[in-house]
């Protein structure tokens, strides 16, 4: 990812943290998180904005990478280590992420879509399945 790209996103959740979401609480139809996970090479916290939407007790992600053909670097990282911090708006918390299998991204899928139609571009977009990721919040 280039320096550019990265002091954007920096900025972005900078704002989104100062204003508990107020400025970025909202991209595309749906309301955005923080995601902080651990960097899979670095061990270092990252953290992206992302689109969520809930799904009873659970927060719905998904990792689009804009239609590209390679999943987001994100995604790798939580893969290797799925406990992850959580922030929307001013609450934040730790949450176990999981990958939906085939027949829950299916409709969670079709949910996404009835949310937020933008997301049918990307589909068409990359040659992969775009994953579906449930972040379940751990109790403290």
């Amino acid at each position: 990812m280039n320096a550019v790209i990265r002091f954007a996103i920096w900025i972005y959740a900078s704002l989104y943290r100062l204003t508990n979401g107020k400025i970025g609480g909202t991209i595309v139809g749906l309301k955005v998180l923080l995601l902080s996970t651990t960097g899979r090479k670095t061990g270092k916290q990252r953290t992206k904005p992302l689109c969520y939407f809930e799904e009873g007790p659970d927060y719905v992600i998904i990792a689009s990478n804009g239609g590209a053909d390679k999943h987001p670097e994100w995604f790798l990282n939580l893969k290797s280590d799925p406990n992850v911090k959580v922030r929307i708006e001013e609450t934040e918390f730790s949450a176990r992420a999981e990958v939906s299998d085939p027949k829950t991204r299916q409709r969670l899928w079709q949910k996404l879509i009835s949310l937020s139609p933008y997301y049918i571009k990307y589909e068409k977009r990359t040659k992969r399945q775009i994953p579906m990721i449930l972040l379940h919040p751990i109790k403290s």
